[in-house]
């Protein structure tokens, strides 16, 4: 039995689409239960997963360049990329850990040490790889080591600085990180069956795969979603506080005084709204409102991340990051989108504003 996939293309195997789809579903359950696990497992988990794919997401991004560069014969390069990612999160982890847990630090006379050189520490950190680098040009070789040498950092910039930004998102409350990706997760699951069952017209050439019905259908779908998930996620304390530690009980702590985004507002309704559904006020949490935002940008503008990375290895002329999960290739291939998210969500934060979020800012 054979079938055309598109108007046009060529016929393929029912059976070997319906296998790879079926171990793409299959996976794709367990990667959505096992995220569910972590969150369960709590902050620090999250945070030491989100620290695992970001290294993963390096590795696959740096063996292509190794690949299509035939760089593995230049000295040391292997070992600088390396150096460099390590030097990089210590910089940006530990900022992170002077501005969120400054009582943790006070406590340590270690960290204390650590805290007021960080930056000088990191910056000579650097200094040594950069030095390392210099003394590691090779003649004939000049061109190809300095085009991984910018391989490199721009891979830095584009996974561990926005990973970071992951990091800072879930230390404002749980809700502000599990929100983002799961738009993101909803909108790539909705807007590919849409486009399976409902698709005909092409959205993009990078991705000729992509139909403007997945794209919309996914949209709307997000929306409600997103909606939902706030409502939801807005009831509990263990979503919406930020992450604190308790200097007492020696131990990380996820208990505040809600701020007024998460308490339920009455909002009045057009009278538009009004004359046609008859209600005059409706019941939300205030950050419903901000998750159609999120939801907004996670669909419209989150698949550009998609489309780059399509970019990405067309110009490269490879089908996937690796083969590291069955039926959807790399890590790389599943985080496209969640970095662009997580910056956005990061600089959306930053507009909220600030007498919205002081009560949540008292940490215990």
């Amino acid at each position: 039995e054979q079938y055309y996939v598109r108007p046009g293309e060529p016929l393929v195997s029912s059976f070997y689409r319906w296998k790879n789809y079926w171990i793409r579903g299959v996976l794709s359950l367990a990667m959505i239960f096992g995220f569910f696990l972590i969150i369960y497992m709590g902050p620090i988990t999250l945070i030491l997963v989100v620290m695992s794919v970001q290294i993963k997401c390096f590795q696959e991004i740096i063996t292509i360049g190794y690949r299509v560069y035939h760089s593995y014969e230049l000295p040391w390069f292997r070992t600088l990329s390396w150096y460099f990612l390590i030097c990089v999160n210590y910089f940006f982890y530990g900022e992170t850990v002077a501005d969120y847990f400054g009582a943790l630090v006070q406590r340590e006379e270690p960290l204390q040490f650590l805290a007021r050189y960080h930056r000088f520490i990191s910056f000579a950190l650097y200094l040594a790889g950069f030095c390392m680098f210099v003394l590691s040009l090779v003649k004939k070789h000049y061109r190809l080591q300095f085009y991984m040498f910018a391989w490199t950092h721009v891979t830095l910039l584009i996974v561990v600085t926005q990973s970071h930004l992951v990091i800072q998102n879930l230390f404002e409350g749980m809700i502000w990180f599990i929100v983002p990706i799961s738009i993101v997760i909803c909108n790539d699951i909705m807007a590919y069956l849409f486009g399976f069952f409902f698709g005909r017209t092409p959205l993009i050439k990078l991705s000729p795969k992509k139909t403007w019905e997945g794209f919309i259908g996914g949209f709307f779908s997000t929306v409600v979603f997103g909606f939902i998930l706030a409502y939801l996620l807005s009831q509990f304390q263990y979503f919406v506080c930020p992450v604190g530690y308790n200097s007492e009980t020696n131990s990380f702590t996820i208990e505040c005084e809600p701020s007024d985004i998460f308490v339920m507002q009455e909002y009045t309704l057009p009278a538009a709204i009004q004359n046609t559904l008859r209600w005059k006020t409706v019941n939300l949490y205030p950050f419903q409102i901000h998750s159609i935002f999120l939801s907004s940008f996670g669909s419209l503008i989150g698949p550009f991340g998609g489309f780059f990375a399509s970019g990405f290895k067309r110009a490269f002329k490879i089908k996937d990051f690796a083969n590291t999960i069955p039926g959807h290739g790399g890590i790389m291939d599943r985080f496209d989108c969640q970095y662009l998210m997580a910056t956005f969500t990061h600089v959306y934060i930053s507009f909220i504003p600030e007498q919205l979020l002081k009560q949540q800012s008292q940490k215990v």
